[in-house]
């Protein structure tokens, strides 16, 4: 049953592609226009036939959707945003998928207009493979999809975005962004990080077991006072972190200072 009438997808990937897929496949959405960074992306997408129409620019693929969903990497949504709010229409619910959901609310909230209601959603689902060949319509069931709605946000529109990730298959799950990123393990459904963790049971190990490996190393380096071991793991991690940056996964500025709605509250 369709939802939404006009759905723009910004990026189309492995995540934008399957939204796209899912959501024609269940007649959720009227009609559905895309974009992407690429011209080759946008030129693949039009083979395939996945969108009703392809355009070459963001601004251009908002005007008249209700439903505006960013499928790019959590640092650029806010330039994202930015581009797009003076041609948001009326009432359009605008939402992501970044798996970082204070980063995003900080970076896009403030370019979007009172007249577009925001609501940031991560689905948790992928496989390793990217580029809008990837995508396939089953990505979502059963899988987690997490909403984080500001206080203020408009009920309704949570809601129609709850059943719209609803009808694609996923378990909906609905809390604060803080308690999504600075909890999102420790204090989250069990079930949920349960199926995270065995459903990429094999990354996960090895990422364990480089963490060990690490530490180990660190904690001998520490114990014998070994500067120079110290001196050379620091230099690579910041070299992996700077590369985070440059593929827009991050913003560059260190967290030192950054702003934290939940402690920059004054006190009485």
């Amino acid at each position: 049953m369709k939802q939404f009438n006009r759905l723009a997808l910004i990026g189309f990937g492995l995540i934008g592609g399957s939204i796209a897929r899912a959501a024609r496949a269940q007649g959720l959405v009227g009609e559905i226009i895309a974009t992407a960074r690429s011209e080759q992306t946008r030129a693949r997408v039009s083979e395939l036939g996945l969108a009703d129409a392809v355009v070459k620019t963001n601004a251009e693929a908002v005007v008249g959707a209700d439903l505006v969903i960013l499928s790019i990497p959590v640092g650029a949504c806010g330039a994202v945003a930015q581009e797009i709010a003076p041609h948001l229409a009326q009432g359009a619910i605008v939402s992501d998928v970044g798996s970082v959901k204070g980063a995003i609310v900080r970076d896009m909230a403030p370019h979007l207009p009172p007249h577009a209601h925001f609501v940031p959603a991560h689905p948790v689902a992928g496989t390793e493979h990217s580029g809008p060949d990837s995508g396939f319509a089953e990505l979502f069931i059963n899988r987690w999809c997490i909403l984080t709605p500001s206080e203020g946000a408009d009920p309704e529109a949570v809601e129609r975005l709850r059943t719209f990730w609803a009808a694609l298959g996923a378990r909906v799950e609905i809390m604060t962004a803080e308690h999504h990123d600075l909890t999102r393990i420790a204090a989250s459904d069990p079930t949920m990080w349960r199926d995270v963790f065995l459903s990429n049971k094999e990354a996960v190990l090895e990422m364990l077991g480089t963490f060990n490996e690490d530490l180990s190393r660190l904690t001998r380096a520490i114990r014998r006072g070994d500067g120079e071991a110290l001196f050379e793991h620091f230099s690579r991690t910041r070299a992996i972190r700077r590369g985070i940056v440059e593929t827009g996964q991050d913003s560059a500025a260190p967290d030192f200072g950054r702003p934290h709605a939940h402690l920059d509250k004054p006190k009485d």
